[in-house]
């Protein structure tokens, strides 16, 4: 018997999972990769940016598990925020499976000790994962799945060691699923492929519930522009993307002169400030995030409605994965390139974009109505979403429609609270405790 026909003792349930993922029905993609999966061992999906790959192949994944205290998948992404996504995903799945998440930026000893008790599925960074079955943090004769999800990035961003050493650390593996939004990747031999079946739902095209748009900039370094631009859009949720650190920076400092909320997300942040800057953009506390294409990937934020490229992207698929952050999953989006008198829209960009002709006067759009604030307790301390709102709605008398999206991480939570609301609250709740714990609470600088 085949390794895949394992499928039938698993106790999972696909409809419950979509139940708890607030979905209807699989989508052409989705039900592909589940077929392909019931009868290969080696699976390659190709399928657009925001299409559902997480779920493609976290469906598979969980048919094959067993309540077995041991590991038996891993799944290597190229970013801590991709890793972070997946175990989201995976967790509201509800399947009853435990997932770790492993990844750089924050202390080793946290993934250790949630490995201790070994975990059915691990999902991480090549860096990471390597780093902690060398410790022999990770016992690896049980793991008969992996998935390579986004292996072109990881290719791209020069994990090849390091998977290859992963790869070769897995005595026991029956399965490979690797997932790509690209298709001009060569796949190294380290992988061992032999005869994959190839999925291919990638279009070529852009979604149609995606436009695009140009704005002529008079400017060289299109600053002013970006300001008239942000403030014609109004107050509407909007990545900005640069091309290099420095400039990402530089671009949210002169919006935040101008009086536009925005903040700022790059690599070379500690990880706490980039889970602030994230939390302050999903929650409405900032509707403008400065960015480079680190978040052209892995970041999977609801109701984006416009993609700014401040600077032109490199390439193609550059251009595309930006895009992807919005227009997903049947929602609409806007992307917009900003071209300067030196610049040119780039080729690959057809047919040319529609022209936005901009106010003379910039009136500035309305401010965010939300408030974050950092609450230092998380789920480590015994602390979730009931106990948040619990304390807010007795201890600092607000109503639940004035307590916005809440974020509960390791060892701190953030919560979105009404603007008009947030001086009062801090005062009232200064001296008070939650779960019988006093616990800095301020607003999440």
């Amino acid at each position: 018997m085949m390794y895949f026909c394992r499928m039938v003792e698993s106790t999972f349930s696909i409809e419950n999972t979509l139940s708890n993922l607030q979905i209807d029905t699989l989508n052409e993609m989705q039900q592909a990769s589940l077929e392909a999966n019931k009868t290969s061992n080696e699976v390659i999906l190709l399928a657009n940016t925001g299409s559902g790959k997480t779920l493609a192949f976290l469906l598979p994944i969980t048919q094959l598990l067993k309540k077995d205290q041991v590991t038996q998948a891993l799944i290597i992404v190229p970013s801590r925020e991709l890793a972070l996504q997946i175990e989201t995903v995976f967790k509201k799945m509800g399947t009853g499976f435990k997932i770790t998440c492993c990844y750089g930026g924050h202390k080793r000893e946290i993934e250790e000790n949630n490995l201790l008790q070994a975990p059915q599925l691990i999902v991480g960074t090549p860096g990471r994962l390597g780093d902690h079955i060398r410790r022999g943090n990770i016992t690896t004769s049980h793991i008969e799945t992996l998935v390579l999800d986004e292996f072109d990035k990881s290719l791209e961003e020069g994990f090849d060691e390091e998977m290859s050493f992963i790869i070769s650390s897995l005595p026991g593996l029956k399965k490979k699923i690797l997932t790509s939004a690209t298709e001009a990747v060569e796949i190294p031999d380290f992988v061992g492929l032999q005869a994959p079946v190839k999925i291919n739902f990638l279009t070529g095209e852009k979604s149609p519930a995606l436009a695009v748009q140009m704005v002529l900039s008079d400017d060289k370094d299109k600053t002013e522009t970006l300001f008239r631009l942000i403030c014609h859009l109004g107050n509407r949720s909007t990545i900005v993307f640069c091309n290099q650190r420095e400039f990402v920076e530089l671009v949210n400092t002169n919006l935040k002169e101008k009086g536009i909320v925005s903040v700022f997300y790059h690599g070379a942040m500690e990880q706490r400030d980039r889970e602030v800057a994230l939390s302050k953009f999903r929650n409405g506390s900032s509707n403008v995030l400065v960015t480079t294409d680190l978040a052209a990937r892995g970041l999977d934020i609801p109701n984006i409605r416009y993609i700014i490229h401040y600077q032109l992207p490199h390439t193609q698929e550059a251009f595309t994965h930006r895009n992807g952050r919005t227009a997903r999953m049947e929602a609409s989006g806007t992307a917009i390139l900003i071209v300067a008198p030196h610049e040119r829209v780039p080729e690959y960009i057809t047919p040319a974009p529609e022209a936005i002709n901009l106010p003379e006067t910039a009136e500035l759009p309305q401010k965010p109505g939300w408030t974050t604030f950092f609450i230092g307790a998380g789920k480590k301390d015994k602390v979730n979403k009931v106990d948040i709102v619990g304390f807010f709605t007795n201890k600092g008398q607000l109503k639940k429609e004035d307590i916005g999206l809440i974020e509960v991480k390791d060892f701190f939570s953030f919560v979105a609270i009404r603007k008009s609301k947030a001086s009062h609250t801090l005062h009232t709740i200064k001296d008070e405790k939650i779960k019988n714990k006093k616990v800095k609470i301020d607003v999440a600088k």
